[in-house]
């Protein structure tokens, strides 16, 4: 279930998380992590990847429903191996996670990631020429990295620095380039194929990336990956009916309600899914 529910958060943090450490293990080993042109030749690998997998979603054929899930028959499939992955194995865990930690350092961690990726909403913000958001961005990054102790307490907010979430996948439809089909990709969760674009290009922006000693930087993406789906634990008891119409529905509305600012109604919105 955490797989297909984790892209419903605001721009897909927990999707990038767990995309980040089944990256990280293969980097770990078959290369060499400071060897920058072999990392630009794995992600030119990965992307061949998607590639294929769009493939396969034609010759798989249009299901006749949502005009956003061209795709669907495919992405049902990947959708129900994804969500066993996730009832044997990460959920669990998640739970011991959540079981053992105290709710203080719970909250704490949650604050330092999303104090990292608001790295790569400023960077974001500048691309889609939105100096005044990028102002706040970058205030809000500054106050919690000194004040709050490297992001463990979100002093930003309090302070009324709103957070709002920026990815590439949101900077290319932000100039004209078209969504595309909704696709439910293994090992990752619910996306669109301009959002794997986006994914794919923020990964350069991560500042856990730049971590150089190889333990230290996995170790941090596993942490990162256990927190935000421990988050999620009471989420899921939101969901009714098709879990598979409700995680696509929820996610696309979400995306919409982002990439318009707010402007577009979000059912989700005033839900506990700030974490999502």
């Amino acid at each position: 279930m955490f797989i297909a529910l984790c892209n419903v958060d605001l721009g897909g943090a927990l999707c990038v998380s767990m995309a980040r450490f089944w990256m990280l293990c293969l980097i770990k080993r078959y290369m060499n992590a400071q060897n920058k042109r072999v990392i630009m030749l794995f992600y030119k690998r990965k992307m061949h990847y998607f590639l294929c997998l769009l493939l396969l979603g034609f010759s798989a054929g249009v299901v006749a429903g949502n005009p956003d899930d061209p795709w669907e028959g495919l992405n049902r499939k990947v959708f129900s191996f994804n969500d066993a992955l996730d009832r044997h194995m990460l959920k669990p865990v998640a739970k011991g996670y959540k079981k053992i930690t105290p709710r203080v350092v719970d909250d704490g961690l949650s604050n330092m990631y999303s104090n990292l990726g608001d790295v790569i909403t400023l960077v974001n913000d500048l691309l889609q020429l939105n100096v005044p958001r990028a102002g706040i961005t970058t205030s809000r990054i500054l106050i919690n990295s000194t004040v709050g102790l490297f992001g463990f307490f979100d002093v930003a907010s309090k302070l009324k620095l709103v957070q709002e979430k920026e990815d590439f996948g949101q900077t290319l439809q932000f100039w004209g380039v078209p969504k595309g089909p909704y696709l439910m990709i293994p090992l990752y969760g619910p996306s669109t194929v301009t959002d794997v674009a986006g994914l794919i290009s923020d990964s350069y922006l991560d500042p856990s990336i730049a971590v150089e000693h190889i333990r230290t930087r996995n170790s941090m993406v596993a942490v990162d990956f256990l927190d935000r789906r421990a988050d999620l634990l009471k989420a899921e008891e939101l969901i009714t009916g098709d879990k598979y119409v409700f995680i696509r529905d929820a996610y696309l509305q979400r995306r919409a309600s982002l990439l318009n600012n707010g402007l577009v109604e979000d059912d989700f919105g005033n839900e506990d899914f700030e974490d999502f």
